[in-house]
Protein backbone atom coordinates (compact mmCIF):
# COMPACT_ATOMS: atom_id res chain seq x y z
CA UNK A 1 0.00 0.00 0.00
CA UNK A 2 1.39 3.41 -1.12
CA UNK A 3 2.21 5.60 1.85
CA UNK A 4 3.44 9.72 1.27
CA UNK A 5 5.51 10.77 4.74
CA UNK A 6 6.62 13.94 5.69
CA UNK A 7 10.24 14.00 7.22
CA UNK A 8 10.26 17.57 8.46
CA UNK A 9 14.20 18.24 10.21
CA UNK A 10 14.30 20.66 12.77
CA UNK A 11 17.70 19.95 14.50
CA UNK A 12 19.00 23.74 14.05
CA UNK A 13 20.51 25.38 17.09
CA UNK A 14 20.26 28.82 15.45
CA UNK A 15 23.92 30.28 15.68
CA UNK A 16 23.18 32.00 12.57
CA UNK A 17 19.85 33.82 13.62
CA UNK A 18 21.62 35.11 17.09
CA UNK A 19 18.81 33.55 19.03
CA UNK A 20 20.03 32.05 22.50
CA UNK A 21 17.09 31.68 24.07
CA UNK A 22 15.84 28.47 21.45
CA UNK A 23 16.52 27.32 18.07
CA UNK A 24 15.53 29.41 14.91
CA UNK A 25 12.51 26.82 14.39
CA UNK A 26 10.64 27.64 17.58
CA UNK A 27 11.04 31.50 16.46
CA UNK A 28 7.07 32.93 16.83
CA UNK A 29 5.14 34.43 14.50
CA UNK A 30 1.54 35.94 15.14
CA UNK A 31 1.70 33.88 18.40
CA UNK A 32 2.54 30.82 16.09
CA UNK A 33 6.09 28.58 16.04
CA UNK A 34 7.56 28.98 13.08
CA UNK A 35 7.96 24.82 12.67
CA UNK A 36 4.11 24.54 13.19
CA UNK A 37 3.53 26.81 10.59
CA UNK A 38 5.41 24.63 8.73
CA UNK A 39 3.86 21.57 9.67
CA UNK A 40 0.47 22.65 9.23
CA UNK A 41 1.05 22.46 5.81
CA UNK A 42 1.75 19.01 5.82
CA UNK A 43 -1.01 18.48 8.43
CA UNK A 44 -3.57 19.61 6.28
CA UNK A 45 -2.76 17.91 2.75
CA UNK A 46 -4.97 14.71 2.37
CA UNK A 47 -2.31 12.93 0.31
CA UNK A 48 -0.23 13.08 3.99
CA UNK A 49 -0.34 9.95 6.00
CA UNK A 50 2.27 10.59 8.15
CA UNK A 51 4.94 13.08 9.81
CA UNK A 52 8.21 12.23 11.11
CA UNK A 53 9.93 14.98 13.07
CA UNK A 54 13.94 14.90 13.56
CA UNK A 55 14.08 17.33 16.58
CA UNK A 56 17.11 19.00 18.55
CA UNK A 57 17.52 16.78 21.49
CA UNK A 58 16.64 19.16 24.24
CA UNK A 59 13.31 20.32 22.46
CA UNK A 60 12.14 17.05 21.36
CA UNK A 61 9.68 17.21 25.08
CA UNK A 62 8.53 20.79 23.40
CA UNK A 63 7.82 19.58 19.76
CA UNK A 64 5.56 17.06 21.38
CA UNK A 65 4.04 19.61 23.56
CA UNK A 66 3.21 22.06 20.37
CA UNK A 67 2.06 18.92 18.37
CA UNK A 68 -0.74 18.64 20.94
CA UNK A 69 -1.63 22.30 21.46
CA UNK A 70 -2.09 22.62 17.73
CA UNK A 71 -3.71 19.45 17.21
CA UNK A 72 -0.82 17.68 15.02
CA UNK A 73 -2.48 14.79 14.87
CA UNK A 74 -0.32 13.32 11.54
CA UNK A 75 3.11 13.39 13.65
CA UNK A 76 3.67 9.75 14.39
CA UNK A 77 7.25 9.87 15.58
CA UNK A 78 9.24 12.93 16.98
CA UNK A 79 13.32 11.44 17.01
CA UNK A 80 16.29 13.49 18.10
CA UNK A 81 18.50 15.04 15.83
CA UNK A 82 22.07 14.36 14.58
CA UNK A 83 25.04 16.52 14.60
CA UNK A 84 24.95 17.53 11.26
CA UNK A 85 21.44 18.30 8.65
CA UNK A 86 22.28 14.95 6.99
CA UNK A 87 22.33 13.11 10.31
CA UNK A 88 18.99 13.93 11.17
CA UNK A 89 17.53 13.23 8.01
CA UNK A 90 18.36 9.75 8.55
CA UNK A 91 17.49 9.09 11.62
CA UNK A 92 13.91 10.01 10.94
CA UNK A 93 14.13 8.12 7.63
CA UNK A 94 15.08 5.01 9.93
CA UNK A 95 11.81 5.93 12.19
CA UNK A 96 10.05 5.95 8.59
CA UNK A 97 11.06 2.72 8.01
CA UNK A 98 10.70 1.33 11.25
CA UNK A 99 6.77 2.26 11.24
CA UNK A 100 6.42 1.58 7.81
CA UNK A 101 7.85 -1.32 6.63
CA UNK A 102 5.35 -3.58 4.59
CA UNK A 103 4.45 -0.37 2.80
CA UNK A 104 5.27 0.85 -0.22
CA UNK A 105 6.66 4.54 0.92
CA UNK A 106 7.64 7.93 -0.21
CA UNK A 107 9.19 10.47 1.78
CA UNK A 108 9.31 14.47 1.24
CA UNK A 109 12.29 15.71 3.24
CA UNK A 110 11.87 19.30 4.31
CA UNK A 111 13.24 21.90 6.71
CA UNK A 112 11.02 22.62 9.26
CA UNK A 113 12.32 26.02 8.65
CA UNK A 114 10.60 26.61 5.32
CA UNK A 115 7.29 27.73 5.99
CA UNK A 116 6.22 29.28 2.73
CA UNK A 117 5.59 25.94 0.82
CA UNK A 118 2.00 25.64 -0.40
CA UNK A 119 -0.59 22.59 -0.22
CA UNK A 120 -0.03 22.68 -4.50
CA UNK A 121 3.87 22.22 -4.00
CA UNK A 122 3.02 19.36 -1.62
CA UNK A 123 0.47 17.37 -4.15
CA UNK A 124 2.69 18.17 -7.20
CA UNK A 125 5.80 16.50 -5.24
CA UNK A 126 3.58 13.49 -4.12
CA UNK A 127 2.42 13.17 -7.89
CA UNK A 128 6.27 13.67 -9.14
CA UNK A 129 7.73 11.00 -7.36
CA UNK A 130 5.43 8.00 -7.91
CA UNK A 131 5.41 9.34 -11.79
CA UNK A 132 9.27 9.59 -12.03
CA UNK A 133 10.57 8.34 -8.55
CA UNK A 134 11.99 11.69 -7.32
CA UNK A 135 10.69 14.96 -6.86
CA UNK A 136 12.88 17.89 -5.98
CA UNK A 137 11.54 21.37 -5.64
CA UNK A 138 13.36 24.53 -7.63
CA UNK A 139 13.31 28.03 -8.53
CA UNK A 140 14.64 29.91 -11.47
CA UNK A 141 17.87 31.93 -11.27
CA UNK A 142 17.12 35.29 -11.82
CA UNK A 143 20.31 36.96 -11.32
CA UNK A 144 24.02 35.43 -13.12
CA UNK A 145 25.62 32.89 -11.80
CA UNK A 146 29.47 32.81 -12.08
CA UNK A 147 31.91 30.16 -11.03
CA UNK A 148 35.42 31.26 -9.31
CA UNK A 149 37.38 28.32 -8.19
CA UNK A 150 40.04 30.43 -6.33
CA UNK A 151 37.44 32.84 -4.95
CA UNK A 152 39.03 35.98 -6.43
CA UNK A 153 39.06 35.98 -10.28
CA UNK A 154 35.91 34.77 -12.37
CA UNK A 155 36.37 31.51 -14.56
CA UNK A 156 33.05 31.06 -16.05
CA UNK A 157 29.94 32.42 -16.34
CA UNK A 158 26.96 30.18 -16.57
CA UNK A 159 23.71 30.00 -18.38
CA UNK A 160 21.12 31.54 -16.09
CA UNK A 161 17.96 29.84 -18.07
CA UNK A 162 19.68 25.97 -17.30
CA UNK A 163 20.45 27.19 -13.61
CA UNK A 164 18.17 26.50 -10.68
CA UNK A 165 18.06 26.85 -7.19
CA UNK A 166 17.34 23.55 -5.29
CA UNK A 167 14.94 23.99 -2.66
CA UNK A 168 12.58 21.57 -0.61
CA UNK A 169 10.57 19.22 -0.20
CA UNK A 170 12.79 16.80 -1.81
CA UNK A 171 10.83 13.57 -2.33
CA UNK A 172 12.17 10.39 -2.90
CA UNK A 173 11.02 6.52 -2.56
CA UNK A 174 11.99 5.73 1.36
CA UNK A 175 14.44 2.59 0.20
CA UNK A 176 16.20 4.21 -2.40
CA UNK A 177 17.10 7.50 0.04
CA UNK A 178 17.77 5.32 2.71
CA UNK A 179 20.63 3.12 1.08
CA UNK A 180 21.66 6.22 -0.38
CA UNK A 181 22.36 7.34 3.17
CA UNK A 182 23.85 3.89 3.90
CA UNK A 183 26.00 4.37 1.17
CA UNK A 184 27.59 7.91 2.40
CA UNK A 185 27.92 6.22 6.04
CA UNK A 186 30.27 3.97 4.74
CA UNK A 187 32.14 6.07 2.32
CA UNK A 188 32.80 8.35 5.33
CA UNK A 189 30.68 11.03 3.68
CA UNK A 190 28.67 12.73 6.69
CA UNK A 191 27.86 16.48 5.89
CA UNK A 192 26.76 16.30 2.67
CA UNK A 193 24.91 19.54 1.77
CA UNK A 194 21.07 18.08 0.86
CA UNK A 195 19.13 15.32 -0.21
CA UNK A 196 19.28 16.15 -3.54
CA UNK A 197 23.38 16.44 -3.96
CA UNK A 198 23.17 13.00 -1.52
CA UNK A 199 20.97 10.78 -4.20
CA UNK A 200 22.63 12.83 -7.69
CA UNK A 201 26.89 11.49 -5.94
CA UNK A 202 25.06 8.27 -6.08
CA UNK A 203 23.50 7.75 -9.29
CA UNK A 204 20.02 8.44 -8.85
CA UNK A 205 17.88 10.49 -11.66
CA UNK A 206 16.62 13.16 -10.05
CA UNK A 207 13.36 15.16 -11.48
CA UNK A 208 12.68 18.66 -10.69
CA UNK A 209 8.77 20.14 -9.40
CA UNK A 210 9.00 24.48 -9.50
CA UNK A 211 8.00 25.99 -6.50
CA UNK A 212 7.13 29.39 -5.44
CA UNK A 213 9.95 31.73 -5.10
CA UNK A 214 8.42 33.25 -1.67
CA UNK A 215 9.45 29.26 -0.43
CA UNK A 216 12.53 30.52 1.53
CA UNK A 217 14.58 28.90 4.38
CA UNK A 218 14.93 31.07 7.39
CA UNK A 219 18.43 31.18 8.21
CA UNK A 220 19.50 34.71 9.08
CA UNK A 221 17.74 37.65 10.62
CA UNK A 222 16.90 39.29 7.63
CA UNK A 223 14.93 35.97 6.42
CA UNK A 224 13.13 36.29 9.34
CA UNK A 225 11.62 39.95 8.38
CA UNK A 226 11.02 38.15 5.00
CA UNK A 227 9.37 35.37 6.01
CA UNK A 228 7.17 38.39 8.13
CA UNK A 229 6.65 40.20 5.11
CA UNK A 230 5.61 37.70 2.83
CA UNK A 231 3.36 35.94 5.38
CA UNK A 232 1.38 38.82 5.69
CA UNK A 233 1.38 39.52 2.13
CA UNK A 234 -0.84 35.64 2.34
CA UNK A 235 -2.74 36.79 4.58
CA UNK A 236 -4.45 39.86 2.98
CA UNK A 237 -4.80 38.31 -0.73
CA UNK A 238 -6.78 35.81 1.12
CA UNK A 239 -8.82 38.49 3.43
CA UNK A 240 -9.37 40.92 0.48
CA UNK A 241 -9.27 38.37 -2.53
CA UNK A 242 -6.36 40.17 -4.17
Amino acid sequence: MRKNIAVIFAGGSGVRMNTRAKPKQFLEMNGKPIIVHTLEYFQNNSDIAGIVISCIGQWVNHMAELAEKYHLDKIVKIVKGGSTGQESIYNGLCAVKELYSSDDVAVLVHDGVRPLITDDLISRNIETVWQYGSAITVTPVTETVVVSEMGGNLQDVIERDNCFCAKAPQTFKLDDILAAHKRAIADGRNNMIDSATLMQSYGYKLHLVEGPVENIKITNPPDFYVFRALYEARENSQIFGI
